[in-house]
């Protein structure tokens, strides 16, 4: 194992380009396939992917919000002692490795963004507390568990076919979740995934190719401007530094919390966990100011999220427009029977989410052909939407998109971490198909 993760770590140091090189590598790719085997000429494809461009501001927004509003309240006292305290449960580096692989599934079988933050937060309290912890193999373990999402309480391909009014009612019906995220199938993948992942993040620990971290550079610096340092009592700071302001808007987000669970149960989507995020925060800071504070250290780390974005949201209006992501998904239809079917559903979503990383949006590609196919071969329509939801978040792995925040939080490049995740894309690879063809 150490050999193998030599190997690729080194190939990723070497040739995996910064992300958004890669973005741009990944765009003219694609605009490449789209002029050669589909009908769109260049200028189809340059505008399929200009009029695309923006269409993920939205969600951009969010995960912006999510890494602010994550760092934001881990950076609280409060939260900074919780996570200090969960820590210290790790004594060597290699119970370190396992305790954040375990935290970062479980959070992500939650709700993915909160996994997506409280992993690599978790991470970074760890490599404050325990010595000589491989750092990269310490964030990518914290990442790995993502994985998982798909297949959880915030998955959004089971969620979307089981509410009333989807696009595809139609064709399949309303299909519980009984019959998805709590199948026998599913929670197989599930479990073997909580069992492997985390010994196998521990074969990974190599003593020799470890990189470890001063811990000084993972302390959160925060900015004392020269109001603060020979402050002026006047209304307004007395305002700023008001516990009472802080404590009443964060009761009014927290009676809005209370009342969205009371009318939802648990069901976190992005936007309620944002909110939840961010009135913990100003509340755990207790002043205006503080809290201010923090947001200023936070919104640092979002450069990269707020302009990658856009540019998958072209490759996604190109992949949509010329037709290139239906022609993928018919082309493993084709060669699929009853039995192999959901795998090679699996593996081509797994493709599809290269270019078309967003979970609803794959779904609102692949669903009508997918769905179909399933159909006719006699497939359950519950098994073909867990094959494209667990294809969508298994290549996650390889997939910078994804990783921002995580590498925004550590402070790492993706080519850190990406030699880890490579191996964790095999294995986990191996234990989804098995979940389908076995079953």
């Amino acid at each position: 194992m150490n050999r193998i993760t030599s190997f690729t770590n080194k190939i990723m140091q070497r040739y995996l380009p910064d992300p958004f090189l890669f973005v741009i590598i990944l765009t003219l790719v694609v605009f490449g396939l789209g002029v050669v085997l589909t009908n769109s000429s260049p200028k189809d494809m340059v505008v399929f992917w200009g009029d695309g461009f923006w269409n993920l501001l939205a969600f951009a927004m969010q995960m912006v919000l999510i890494l602010v509003t994550g760092y934001v309240l881990a950076s609280s006292p409060l939260f900074k002692k919780l996570l200090y305290n969960l820590a210290k449960l790790a004594k060597t580096p290699g119970s370190a490795i396992i305790l954040v692989t375990i935290v970062s599934l479980f959070a992500s079988w939650i709700n993915w963004g909160f996994g997506l933050v409280i992993g690599a937060l978790f991470a970074k309290e760890l490599a404050r507390q325990v010595a000589k912890v491989d750092y990269r193999l310490l964030i990518a373990s914290a990442y790995s568990g993502f994985i998982v999402w798909h297949g959880g309480l915030a998955g959004s391909v089971p969620l979307t076919i089981a509410t009333p009014g989807h696009f595809s009612e139609d064709l399949i019906g309303i299909i519980p979740t009984s019959d998805t995220i709590f199948s026998s199938f599913n929670l197989f993948i599930v479990a073997v995934l909580f069992i492997t992942l985390p010994i196998l993040n521990r074969l990974m620990m190599n003593n020799k190719d470890a990189v470890y971290v001063d811990k000084k550079l993972l302390e959160d610096n925060e900015d004392v401007s020269q109001n603060e340092q020979a402050e002026v009592v006047t209304p307004a700071t007395r305002l700023e530094n008001s516990m009472i302001l802080s404590f009443v808007t964060g009761t009014l987000g927290i009676a809005y919390i209370i009342y969205f669970v009371s009318q939802n149960g648990f069901s976190l989507n992005l936007n309620i966990v944002n909110f939840i995020f961010l009135f913990l925060g100003i509340l755990f800071h207790k002043t205006p100011r503080n809290f201010l504070n923090s947001v200023s250290n936070a919104v640092r780390n979002a450069g990269g999220i707020i302009i990658q974005f856009p540019f998958y949201a072209g490759i996604m209006g190109m992949m949509v427009a010329s037709g290139l992501a239906g022609l993928m998904s018919e082309w493993f239809v084709s060669i699929s029977t009853v039995t192999t079917f959901p795998f090679f559903t699996f593996i081509s979503a797994g493709i599809v989410n290269f270019f078309v990383p967003s979970g609803g949006g794959q779904w609102a590609v692949q669903a009508p052909i997918m769905l179909a196919a399933g159909n006719d071969l006699g497939v359950s329509a519950a098994k073909t939407a867990m094959a494209v939801a667990w294809g969508d978040a298994w290549t996650n792995m390889i997939q910078p998109f994804w990783a921002l925040p995580a590498l925004a939080i550590a402070g790492l490049k993706a080519k850190d971490i990406m030699g880890f995740c490579i191996i964790v894309l095999f294995v986990s690879g191996i234990i989804i198909s098995l979940g389908f063809l076995l079953f």
